[in-house]
């Protein structure tokens, strides 16, 4: 099991973990309260003190190298949807997640939870990943101006004790990218991924950071994480954005 040190507040969990360059794979920092937590494309995060899920864990991969290093994130993501979908089957609720891409979690069109990865690279090889995490889980009112956030909570009706989860998601998390490194399968880990993908069927907005608007399909993910839009058009995370 991954070591886990709790803090009462700090400013970012990967902030703090990166601060321990040293640390044993899987150690994992949570905090109570986080004051400046950091999502994709720059963006915060909330999370109700006390209420949510606010962790990263430090990842040692072996073989995955830094060209392909959104395997990575596609093993994060995949363990935390399974872990939230058993835990909507234990509510007997028939709600699924999906990952919009490249890695936030939805459930029925809003976000539960935001991962942010910050990879060290050492030539062709990754030599630690913090995989940052914001899960929402008991908090029932939102104040940022986040346009769909949600709670598990919200979903189940139940409300849930934040260690033991937090041991079962990083846990998850570590078994994942053991079985992985273990016997690697790109093209079945894509399938995977693909087949949970958020708006994955069917035409949808997109935006570009001119202001350009487009509606289009998902063709592909690549193993850097590049995504694929009809027409060849080709974007990576900060090129092109969902319109919500």
């Amino acid at each position: 099991m991954s070591l886990i040190e709790w803090l009462d507040s700090c400013t970012s969990t990967n902030t703090e973990l990166a601060g321990r360059p040293d640390a044993p794979g899987g150690f994992v920092i949570a905090t109570r309260t986080q004051t400046a937590g950091r999502g994709q494309r720059g963006n915060t995060w909330e999370a109700e003190p006390g209420a949510n899920l606010t962790f990263s864990q430090l990842l040692r991969p072996r073989t995955i190298e830094a060209a392909r290093q959104f395997e990575l994130s596609m093993i994060v993501s995949l363990a935390i949807t399974d872990t939230v979908d058993a835990l909507f089957d234990e509510a007997d609720s028939p709600l699924r997640t999906e990952i919009k891409w490249p890695n936030d979690i939805y459930v029925a069109d809003r976000k539960i939870c935001g991962i942010l990865i910050e990879n060290t690279l050492t030539g062709r090889h990754i030599d630690r990943a913090i995989a940052g995490i914001g899960l929402n889980v008991n908090q029932t009112r939102f104040v940022s101006d986040a346009p769909n956030p949600a709670s598990l909570c919200q979903f189940t009706g139940r409300t849930y004790k934040l260690e033991p989860l937090l041991e079962r998601l990083c846990r998850a998390i570590s078994d994942a990218l053991a079985g992985y490194e273990a016997a690697p399968d790109p093209e079945a880990l894509t399938a995977r991924y693909m087949s949970r993908l958020w708006r994955r069927e069917g035409r949808w907005p997109f935006a570009t950071p001119d202001g350009s608007r487009f509606d289009a399909a998902i063709e592909s993910v690549s193993p850097d994480g590049t995504l694929t839009l009809t027409g060849n058009r080709r974007f990576t995370f900060k090129e092109v954005a969902f319109v919500l």
